[in-house]
């Protein structure tokens, strides 16, 4: 008997150990299947979708989610989330208390019953789930991720095989992932960088290429975008009957939707220019259009003006724009101050117009607040009574002379800080 016990004992151990055997055996082809098929790829959501298909065939689950996380200001931001499901079960969601359980422990994590989990006392799961198994997606001692699989298949649990199993597929794959999400990232960087590129030429083109200038006129005209595009925007528009319409914007926001708009500002105005022969009246068919065709908090400021070269006056409107310099001969300044308020706020407004003597030695400076609001280190702005000050000291100069000579000023005030918004600079002198 004893020894028919102990012959007995010996088989059953035999067996155990062929099952661990093949356990480890198809703990191996998984592994290895798996090494294959994410080796093959370099996209971030394919990576993932193979990870969580073998992940759960491999413990017999029904659901499985990637979530790809980040560290912000001591809590996790997710960035993507991936999930698969072999039932029929709406799609279950990582819960943020799970989230905080891995971000604090960073280490494998089984709940047999999600309802009554003392770990978890006051979390509400989806009512579907019933077990979880998560493990973290660690890369270079780092939380990037967590791998998580729901409800193991004939109402069953999760083991501690099941938990070392996914343990090592998730320390397989963290670094695979991660690197696939930032080749993602860096491709996506470059794509934004070359539309960012077309779009400043783009915008650069729609720029008046050359100056009509009226005879006796000398007029130049430059924008420096604070970054790649910008906001501001300048226009000259020849009318048929031989006058110069001229105008200066700047419009909300700064990058790709200042841009945007900038261009819908642009063509509404070449279009009301044609017929709209009062400042006022173009100003008010402008600014409906831009308020219908635009989101509420998008507006934009506007000076225009009509240059007569025959009579030799400039009538104009302004939208809240800085109030441009007219200064005389005798240096006697007067700021331009007719018009309204900016444009796109409301859908009707009654904006007002006037019209100003050009007189041989006169001079026009109109700039966006990118030239007053330029700030030093200690934030100090550049300000009107400088600008002021360097346009009555540099009305001699030609127009472009005096408009690079108010760039110069405006950069050495800054000096090392980084220019802020867009600055543009129009000048007109009558010889």
């Amino acid at each position: 008997m004893i020894e028919k016990s102990m012959e007995t004992q010996s088989i059953d151990s035999l067996q155990d150990e062929v099952r661990r055997l093949r356990r480890a055996v198809d703990e191996l082809s998984i592994l290895n299947d798996l090494a294959r098929s994410i080796g093959a790829s370099v996209n971030a959501e394919e990576i993932m979708q193979i990870i969580i298909r073998r992940s759960i065939r491999a413990v017999n689950a029904e659901q499985g989610v990637i979530t790809m996380v980040e560290e912000e200001q001591n809590t996790m931001r997710t960035l993507i989330r991936t999930m698969v499901s072999s039932a029929d079960a709406p799609a279950f969601h990582l819960h943020q208390a799970l989230l905080g359980w891995m971000h604090l422990n960073k280490k494998p994590l089984i709940i047999d019953d999600a309802k009554n989990d003392s770990r978890f006392r006051g979390v509400h799961f989806d009512g579907n789930i019933i077990s979880v198994l998560c493990v973290p997606l660690i890369v270079k001692s780092d939380l990037r991720g967590v791998l998580t699989v729901y409800n193991k298949k004939d109402q069953l649990t999760f083991t501690p095989d099941d938990q070392r199993l996914l343990a090592i597929i998730s320390a397989q794959s963290a670094q695979v992932i991660e690197n696939a999400r930032l080749i993602g990232e860096e491709k996506a960087y470059i794509k934004m960088q070359q539309e960012v590129g077309l779009a400043a030429k783009i915008q650069l083109d729609l720029l008046p290429r050359g100056t009509v200038m009226p005879p006796g006129y000398d007029i130049a005209a430059r924008t420096l975008p604070a970054q790649s595009v910008g906001g501001d925007y300048y226009d000259f528009i020849s009318t048929d009957d031989g006058k110069l319409a001229i105008c200066l914007g700047d419009v909300t926001g700064k990058g790709l939707p200042a841009s945007l708009l900038m261009a819908n500002l642009q063509a509404t105005l070449r279009g009301q220019t044609l017929v709209s022969q009062r400042p006022a009246e173009c100003l008010r068919r402008s600014n409906k259009l831009l308020y219908l065709s635009t989101s509420p908090e998008k507006f934009a400021t506007l000076f225009y003006g009509i240059i007569d070269p025959v009579e030799h006056t400039l009538a104009f409107s302004n939208a809240g724009q800085d109030w441009p310099y007219h200064i005389a001969a005798d240096a006697t300044i007067k700021r331009l101050r007719a018009g309204g308020i900016m444009l796109g706020m409301f859908e009707e407004f009654a904006f007002e117009d006037d019209k100003v003597p050009l007189e041989p030695g006169d001079l026009l400076v109109i700039h966006s607040d990118g030239v007053t609001e330029a700030m030093d280190a200690m934030q100090e702005h550049f300000g009107e009574p400088r600008l002021q000050e360097l346009i009555l000291a540099n009305r001699s100069l030609s127009a472009a002379e005096i408009i690079d000579t108010i760039i110069s000023d405006v950069r050495k005030h800054a000096g090392t800080n980084p220019q802020s918004d867009d600055i543009t600079i129009m000048v007109i002198k009558r010889l």
